[in-house]
């Protein structure tokens, strides 16, 4: 029988996933697999669950949301661990699974799984770690981090407009110089968002990514403060952003960015990432990737 390491953080979005494990266990034998659940937490970290995996394993579940997702990539690609993953979206946000097309209801998501091949997708790398849907800088990056996880399970999605209507007063103009084949940059910006996924707070800001490409989408805002409300109000619309007055956006296979800022922190799926210089880049094909619905990339 196929082995799968079923790894769940108990603590994602509200809990949804501790109703759900003999839901997981009893779709995976029908289809001939034994699941070996490993449960996240302060002293059984992804280290610790991935201990074993060359044992045998045919490929990883993992149950949680984009942050929870990010530490697995960012093991297995130090590791050099080259499994299929299977996303179950436990998050508030779960950008990365809806982005790809994974459905909320577990039995549909696994079935899905079995039914479609593995598919390579590529890997943001933002210094020496790694990320699966956005790497951002900015004004508005320390949102997610400032919002607090009770906030998000209660009220979603709506916790980070909440939070980050919240930081529009303390908005100033921040240097930042960047490097690319495409484009370069010199001068003053409010946020800098890289994608490798298409979405941030269920947001569709990267409309023109596609997750599989070799490409990251790359979203600069440097409106003057009179435009940045309407423009971020653009934004939330989900309109199309080709009006080029305040914004930039374009393709790149790699990025470099530096800023004298010392104040500006970098985000990685809303967790705290690297510091500055910063250097961005797409890993084509790094992962292999269950359930890709290839009308959803």
């Amino acid at each position: 029988m196929k082995k799968v390491k079923f790894i769940y953080n108990p603590y994602a979005g509200d809990n949804y996933i501790m109703d759900k494990l003999d839901e997981v266990i009893d779709v995976h034998q029908k289809h001939g697999y034994r699941v070996v659940p490993e449960r996240l937490d302060e002293e059984h970290n992804m280290a610790v669950a991935m201990e074993d995996i060359h044992e045998g394993y045919s490929q990883i579940l993992i149950a949680g949301g984009d942050g929870t997702v990010d530490i697995l990539i960012n093991h297995m690609m130090e590791r050099n661990i080259r499994l299929p993953i299977g996303i179950l979206p436990m998050g508030t946000a779960n950008d990365y699974a809806k982005y790809i097309g994974i459905p909320k209801d577990i039995s549909k998501a696994l079935e899905k799984m079995f039914r479609l091949p593995p598919m390579k997708m590529d890997v943001g790398k933002i210094n020496e770690k790694y990320f699966i849907n956005v790497a951002s800088t900015g004004l508005l990056t320390d949102v997610s981090q400032k919002t607090h996880s009770e906030l998000k399970n209660a009220i979603g999605k709506l916790a980070y407009y909440i939070k980050g209507l919240e930081q529009i007063p303390t908005f100033r103009k921040i240097p930042v110089k960047f490097t690319s084949e495409e484009k370069t940059y010199d001068g003053d910006m409010y946020a800098l968002l890289v994608f490798n996924g298409r979405t941030a707070g269920n947001l569709d800001f990267a409309y023109k990514s596609k997750a599989n490409d070799g490409l990251l989408d790359v979203i600069l805002i440097k409106a003057s403060f009179k435009e940045i409300v309407p423009l971020l109000a653009k934004m939330l619309r989900g309109d199309h952003l080709e009006d080029p007055v305040g914004l930039l956006y374009f393709q790149t296979k790699e990025l470099f960015i530096e800023t004298t800022d010392e104040l500006i922190v970098s985000d990685i799926d809303g967790e705290r990432g690297p510091d500055f210089p910063l250097h961005i880049q797409c890993i084509a094909g790094g992962i292999e990737v269950l359930g890709v619905d290839p009308n959803h990339i």
